[in-house]
């Protein structure tokens, strides 16, 4: 009965000592996580801090001191010089064909129109897969066009003989889990770029629709992609909702700097002609450059008498001019340098969604929920 009775009662004393063992080692190891984990956060700031002082050491003179020995620009005489109707709904986008003539123009009335910019004339309709394209963007060549929206696919028109109707020849190339926001030809017709409202970016071959690589680092809709202006064409900067400006490495889908700043979302990014710095806008009425080889914000663009967001962006060929098209139907020309307005373009009924330089620089196309593309010069 004895040995029984020790038996009996053992059992509960071991569990007893297990469980405390069991606490015991919890408790450490929930110290030494919280340990780890300050240690962490002490060694993030402490790289923070090496950082700020990195990018103090490269800001060895400000953006205003230099401007200051810069001559003001003069007036711009901007003027609208042809006004392009034939869309039946809100027109949300265009782009520039390589040629300097012709204009593409997107429309929520689900057509996708060529317009020759000399004489006004609407050269081929194409009837899109989806009413609300976001997007369009010409091919280096010409021959192609591409378009995207609410379907979340991106589309690709051959649009190389004007006898023959482009949508019996149209191909889809991608697709994302939600809507296509923005498109480009990087360097050439073989591959195209997309950014879209699912948060991520893709680089997408034409002929198979594969996907040759995919861009994830934003938290929010991707608005807005512009590829590095130069040949090699390597790096492109995209902006987000989450108010982030991120700049990619195509070749290996990383994101290799980012930049904040903004205080809502961002809906146009745009490359310096230099390639030495990108700029901005955003709903929160401002547009922005950054330095890419300061790592920081040189400038903002804002007036206290502008409270409307900026939905599209372009500089001039030289850079000097940075042009903003905005919600209260204005197109704003910015000194890029001295920070100060040179112009106020008016002219659109309604909130001005996209605007675009010709190649050659010698007019801007815009467009707007008015249903009409207007080019200044």
């Amino acid at each position: 009965m004895k040995d029984c009775k020790s038996y009996s009662v053992a059992p509960p004393l071991a569990d007893i000592a297990l469980r405390n063992i069991w606490n015991l080692d919890m408790a450490l190891d929930v110290n030494t996580r919280t340990e780890t984990v300050e240690l962490l956060s002490r060694e993030a700031d402490c790289l923070k801090h090496k950082l700020e002082e990195e990018r103090k050491k490269l800001n060895d003179v400000t953006l205003a001191n230099v401007a200051e020995r810069l001559e003001e620009v003069t007036f711009l005489n901007i003027k609208p010089r042809r006004l392009l109707k034939g869309n039946q709904a809100k027109m949300l986008c265009c782009d520039w064909s390589p040629d300097k003539r012709h204009i593409v123009s997107s429309s929520q009335d689900g057509k996708l129109l060529i317009w020759d910019a000399f004489t006004s004339a609407k050269e081929q309709t194409v009837t899109m897969p989806t009413t609300w394209v976001m997007a369009c963007a010409y091919s280096p060549s010409g021959n192609l066009v591409a378009c995207g929206g609410l379907d979340n696919k991106v589309t690709v028109f051959n649009i190389s003989n004007p006898e023959e109707d482009p949508s019996a020849k149209k191909k889809t190339v991608g697709t994302h889990t939600n809507f296509m926001s923005c498109c480009l030809f990087p360097n050439s017709d073989q591959q195209i770029l997309t950014g879209s409202g699912d948060a991520t970016a893709a680089l997408w071959d034409v002929e198979s629709g594969q996907m040759l690589q995919s861009f994830h680092g934003h938290t929010g809709d991707i608005m807005s992609i512009d590829l590095s202006p130069s040949e090699i064409g390597n790096t492109f900067i995209s902006g987000s909702c989450d108010k982030m400006l991120l700049l990619w490495d195509m070749r290996t889908g990383q994101s290799v700097q980012s930049f904040e700043g903004h205080l809502s979302d961002i809906n146009s990014v745009k490359y310096h002609p230099s390639g030495d710095a990108v700029a901005s806008g955003s709903d929160d009425s401002t547009c922005r450059m950054y330095d890419l080889r300061a790592d920081k914000e040189v400038a903002v663009y804002s007036k206290e008498s502008i409270l409307f967001g900026v939905n599209s962006i372009d500089f001039s060929v030289s850079g000097r001019i940075l042009f903003g098209g905005y919600t209260d139907y204005t197109i704003n020309a910015w000194d890029s340098l001295k920070c100060e307005r040179v112009s106020l373009l008016y002219g659109h009924e309604n909130r001005v969604t996209s605007i675009k330089l010709s190649p050659d620089g010698t007019a801007l196309a815009s467009a707007s929920w008015d249903a009409s593309l207007r080019v200044w010069a």
